[in-house]
């Protein structure tokens, strides 16, 4: 059994380029799928946040027309009240990796509000990456790489090829115009080899220890990768 850390936003906003606040949070089925793959495999989920606060889903998640109806928004809020693990975080600038196998950091608008800036959850990217752990990380949440950078101010990401939420979803999700920036260009402008799929469509890159995946449909997915690279 491998003990593997969800780094997750603690934000509940995400502030537009016009400095008002969107409602935001983690995007449950980017928790959900790869929670309830990796424990039904016996692996042990710990939760961490910026400062351990307790991290809150994308009301937008949990609507039925983002879980194909009714019946597949309850089966999500169900998953999401059996997580005991999200109540309880840990801090994520006090995580020692020596405890943890692998990270795993799902996305949502969250991710671009706090963890693309936060220094304790970049250092820890930093030493995994390092380490050879591997590191699975979904749709907005490879905004989290952004803060990783060495000793010489340069991302340890550059020249990784990996994916993650890309300027045409956001455009079709109606958020580009009013985005303070875009991940996929940041990502880009870190040095990093971004792959782009199909809008929507699961796709994931592996590139040694990172896997990456480019939207929620990718979440699943992500975690297979994951599941192979943990034996």
């Amino acid at each position: 059994m491998s003990k593997i850390l969800f780094v997750m936003t603690g934000a509940d906003h995400w502030t537009l380029a016009d400095g008002t606040r969107h409602p935001t949070g983690f995007w449950a089925e980017e928790a959900v799928a790869p929670y309830e793959a990796l424990v039904k495999a016996g692996h042990e989920i710990v939760v961490a946040t910026p400062g351990g606060v307790v991290p809150v889903a994308d009301r937008a998640s949990l609507a039925p027309e983002a879980n194909g109806g009714g019946e597949g928004a309850g089966r999500i809020a169900a998953a999401l009240d059996a997580m005991d693990e999200l109540r309880s975080p840990v801090k994520v600038e006090e995580v020692d990796l020596a405890d943890y196998d692998a990270l795993f950091y799902p996305g949502g608008h969250g991710p671009m509000e706090d963890l693309a800036v936060d220094p304790g959850s970049g250092a820890l990217l930093g030493r995994a990456l390092d380490s050879g752990k591997p590191i699975g990380v979904v749709c907005h949440g490879p905004a989290a790489l952004l803060a990783a950078r060495g000793d010489d101010g340069s991302s340890p990401f550059a020249g990784y090829r990996l994916t993650g939420f890309t300027n045409a979803e956001e455009i079709q999700a109606g958020f580009a115009e009013k985005a303070p920036w875009l991940l996929q260009d940041r990502l880009v402008e870190l040095g990093a080899d971004f792959r782009e799929g199909e809008p929507w469509a699961p796709h994931v890159e592996v590139d040694r220890n990172l896997v990456t995946g480019q939207n929620p449909a990718s979440s699943g997915p992500v975690a297979v990768e994951l599941l192979e690279k943990l034996g």
